[in-house]
């Protein structure tokens, strides 16, 4: 073997030895190269030095300006969309490595949880369609931040969608949650932002503290108080659960609250980004004396304030409502409460039971069977007279 043989073996060798060499592209696969020339209506691009890819057609053209005005020599990347062409070529596209880099960048927000700002293009009943970069993206109706989520009394779909349909055409905060790139699904989140945003002012507060605020919002069940924690400028806001609003029972919050109302609540938990609160426990527990007030086998007065099939709620005093259950309106067996009495109705009732914990009054409009007893056994020596 002569010295020129040897030589062009080592070259061989070496070329083989090149990964670059051995890694033929296929289609899909995300390739780097130089920019050769820029003529006409197709950019060629040089591959590691040993082929040729062309981007010609609708895949030179991309959603934002990187591929635009590109010089010989400049650096760029593409993906396979065909290993060889009619001419020998590779065939490449800019538009599919954008999506491709867009994903991959999407992943790396993912994992980093660094917020970015996305433009709302439209809603349905279920959340927020953005985009983010040349992707788009789902916000759903649970990770909106609460300033933006829809609080509609009753859960009306309808108005629940006028609302998000109003944020169309805004700029809102979030982080990228989950990234689907096989599915073409991309979900972010308004409230991750917030959450975070509200961490530090969270951690100041703690359960047992007392807070003056204003009534946010108010819904079926409860009502949302906005409030500052001592020392901050950050809004914080806590719900007051309409267990947790009065001690006596209220049919709905709006009939005692509503929005602009000033009120001081106590912080009963904590959960994460939730705060839990409640205004009944800065006020006497009016069941804790229950037993001074009312004794069993009393008559006392009451308003029919409510009419269940199980009976009528009775309002005894602003603080007591007690339950004349539908066995106890008459002797006889009644199917229909509302035969007996209407909402409004002033009557005497029986105490038959007191449950100061469990806040919980029996009362009866049947007489006492003892006293029914009584009133027969005397009934003759009346008559005598």
């Amino acid at each position: 073997m002569d010295m020129v043989e040897e030589v062009k073996k080592s070259e061989l060798e070496l070329l083989l030895d090149n990964e670059s060499f051995t890694h033929i592209p296929k289609v899909g696969d995300l390739v780097k190269g130089k920019v050769l020339s820029t003529k006409g209506r197709q950019i060629k691009i040089d591959i590691n030095g040993l082929m040729v890819g062309v981007v010609r057609g609708r895949e030179l053209y991309n959603e934002s300006e990187i591929y635009k005005n590109l010089e010989d020599g400049v650096e760029v990347e593409a993906t396979v969309v065909d290993a060889e062409n009619e001419n020998g070529e590779v065939e490449l596209s800019f538009r599919h490595a954008g999506q491709k880099r867009a994903w991959k960048d999407l992943s790396e927000l993912s994992n980093s949880g660094e917020p970015i700002t996305v433009k709302i293009l439209d809603a349905n009943k279920g959340g927020l369609i953005v985009r983010v970069g040349h992707v788009q993206g789902f916000l759903p109706v649970s990770q909106l931040a609460p300033e933006h989520y829809p609080r509609v009394t009753g859960g009306d779909k309808q108005k629940i969608l006028e609302k998000l349909k109003s944020f169309v055409g805004q700029d809102v905060r979030v982080k990228v949650l989950d990234v689907m790139e096989d599915d073409g699904k991309l979900i972010v989140s308004e409230k991750a932002v917030w959450e975070d945003e509200q961490k530090n002012v969270i951690a100041q507060c703690k359960v047992g503290d007392i807070v003056a605020g204003e009534v946010s919002a108010v819904a079926d069940f409860g009502a949302f108080v906005k409030f500052y924690p001592t020392g901050t400028s950050v809004p914080l806001e806590g719900l007051v659960h309409i267990s947790e609003i009065a001690w006596q029972r209220i049919d709905h919050p709006r009939d005692t609250l509503k929005v602009t109302d000033n009120v001081r609540a106590e912080i009963i938990g904590i959960e994460g980004s939730k705060i839990f609160l409640s205004m009944k426990k800065l006020s006497e527990d009016p069941w804790v004396n229950v037993t001074k007030r009312y004794k069993i086998g009393d008559w006392v007065e009451g308003k029919v304030v409510k009419i269940n099939p199980f009976g009528f709620f009775i309002e005894l005093d602003q603080d007591i409502q007690g339950l004349a259950h539908i066995s106890e309106l008459s002797d006889k067996p009644v199917e229909d409460a509302n035969k007996i009495a209407k909402i409004g109705d002033t009557l005497k009732f029986r105490v038959v039971s007191i449950e100061p914990a469990e806040h919980r009054l029996g009362l009866s409009l049947r007489e006492d069977r003892e006293d029914k007893d009584e009133a027969k056994e005397a009934m003759p020596e009346a008559q005598a007279e």
